[in-house]
């Protein structure tokens, strides 16, 4: 076996994104020589802000601050690298199809009234609803930053499970049964034993599909929306702000922790192989020819493309790699940003002034039947011909964003499948599946399409080929229950280890899976400096 004493680091991270960053901050803390190389020219990953038309400057991929755990940000004092975060004024704002609409308020009395303007029925079960997301979400949170029991592992295993069904044993029977659904149940379902009204149903529709090729009918989706609802770095658990600077910031402030530890960062250095001496990791060989040398490695990527395109087939057990070949990667996800001479002018609330709902994440999805007609166009046509959007517009909330009395607008757009019907392209279709997009913002606020300056467009494969992320998956692989908790990535490779000694997963592909909370890249070191 090769004499990893002689490495030249004690870990080399694969991949700057923010789970990378902070994988390697946690590392160089602990005194590791932690070596980060990363395939693009920036750090960030998907957590990035970038230009993309002269004066206007945006967050590329992810848009949104809400999952971000608490502790990464005082461990690694983020706060004093940079990083600010607002909350939004508005939390959601959903124009309706009969001329109306609906809000979504953090005051409980505000959002109580909304409420019991579509249906006093509603408004009545709306706090039984909110604290039973609440006391689930805290089930869920519990268990965040923890690294899962590993099937099949040894006695450490064994009582990690334990205290795992522990807690879960120790919670009220109603509060098991509810756990139990909301994993197995739709959303629809879910939504369905609480709220009678389309419009209050729509109101939390979108986290139940969100970054998932899925009909809010299907079994399993209600847990998407407790997934998303266990943030808490905004205070009132659950909501959501806006990184000022926007995502990129995030990163930034994370890349300046690590580097003040120790950490030696280089961009534009993608990884061609990992190399493997003995069933061991050992560095990694760069696109440009370069070696390095290490004692282990923790990769920032899709399991799938680690398994697949990074490793060499012998060094895996055949078992783990029929694992990542079904390994399913599908958001159906198509990201735009967009430069605006003027704000969205809606139908039912007018006016190109800044008003309280443009600083909201605006949904266009006004029904649970809009959410299931939007999945079943991009089954059967590629994508939704009346797409699922929400509409982000941190310029008015952040005016570093884009030059004065303009804006810039994140659109987060469902469905869009990777793989399109007939063998097509995203390249030759990209900008006709946009037309739809505008299209429909467009029958909303009439001024949408001729406010349009510049656009950036981001098809399934352009995440794919520009972020790693496999199948355009914002979240390194869909949070199905079979790919999550001791299943995530594969059982028996829960805890962060992969197949080979000495490489370890610390993405989003990893417990506990997507959105830019930080919580994989923590575990994964946590283990990592374990093991040294």
């Amino acid at each position: 076996m090769n004499d990893t004493k002689s490495a030249a680091y004690d870990v080399i991270v694969i991949g700057a994104g923010h789970n990378g960053l902070t994988c390697a901050a946690y590392l160089a803390r602990a005194g590791l020589k932690v070596k980060v190389v990363e395939r693009r020219r920036t750090v960030g990953g998907a957590a990035v802000t970038e230009e993309f038309h002269p004066g206007f400057r945006n967050s590329v991929c992810s848009y949104a601050v809400g999952l971000l755990n608490p502790k990464v940000v005082e461990d690694l004092g983020l706060y004093g690298h940079g990083l600010k975060i607002i909350e939004r004024p508005l939390s959601h704002f959903v124009p309706l199809e009969n001329g109306d609409y609906i809000k979504q308020f953090a005051d409980p009395q505000r959002m109580q009234a909304e409420v019991a303007r579509h249906s006093e029925k509603d408004a009545a079960n709306l706090e039984r609803f909110l604290a039973n997301i609440e006391r689930l979400a805290d089930v869920l949170r519990s268990f965040v930053l923890e690294t899962p029991p590993n099937a099949g592992g040894g006695l450490g295993d064994l009582w990690k499970l334990w205290k795992s069904g522990r807690r879960i044993h120790a919670l009220s029977l109603d509060v098991q049964q509810d756990l139990a659904d909301i994993f197995v149940l739709s959303g629809a379902e879910y939504l369905d034993r609480w709220f009678e009204n389309d419009a209050v149903k729509a109101l939390f529709a979108f986290d139940i599909i969100v970054g998932t090729l899925a009909s809010p009918y299907m079994p399993g989706s209600a847990y998407i929306l407790l997934h998303h609802s266990f943030g808490e770095i905004m205070g009132p658990s659950g909501a959501w702000g806006h990184a000022v600077g926007g995502m990129g910031a995030i990163s930034d402030s994370i890349a300046c922790a690590a580097e003040a530890a120790g950490a030696d960062i280089e961009v534009s250095a993608p990884v061609a192989e990992v190399l493997v001496d003995g069933g061991r990791a050992t560095g990694v060989r760069l696109k440009d020819g370069r070696t390095m040398r290490a004692r282990s490695i923790a990769a920032n990527v899709n399991p799938k493309l680690l398994a697949l395109q990074l490793l060499d087939p012998e060094q895996l057990d055949p078992a783990f790699r029929l694992r990542m070949e079904n390994w399913r990667c599908q958001s159906g996800t198509l990201r735009m940003n967009v430069a605006l001479n003027e704000l969205p002018n809606f139908t039912c609330i007018p006016g190109t002034n800044c008003q309280e709902h443009h600083t909201g994440g605006i949904m266009i999805g006004p029904s649970l039947a809009y959410y299931d007609q939007a999945y079943r166009d991009a089954v059967d046509h590629g994508w939704s011909r009346r797409p699922v959007v929400e509409i982000l517009i941190p310029s008015t909330i952040d005016d570093s964003l884009a030059p004065e009395g303009q804006h810039v607008a994140s659109l987060f757009c469902q469905h869009f499948k990777p793989e399109l019907p007939g063998g097509r392209s995203w390249d030759d279709a990209r900008e006709e599946a946009v037309e739809y997009v505008i299209d429909t913002i467009t029958e909303f606020a009439p001024n949408f399409r001729d406010s349009i300056i510049a656009t950036q467009i981001l098809s399934p494969l352009d995440l794919e080929r520009e972020f790693g992320l496999v199948g355009g998956d914002i979240f390194h692989g869909s949070l199905n229950a079979n790919q999550l908790f001791s299943l995530r990535p594969a059982l028996g490779y829960a805890d962060y280890r992969m197949p080979v000694k000495g490489l370890y997963l610390c993405g989003s592909g990893a417990h506990p899976g997507g959105g830019v909370s930080g919580a994989p890249g923590h575990n994964a070191a946590r283990e990592i400096i374990c093991d040294f």
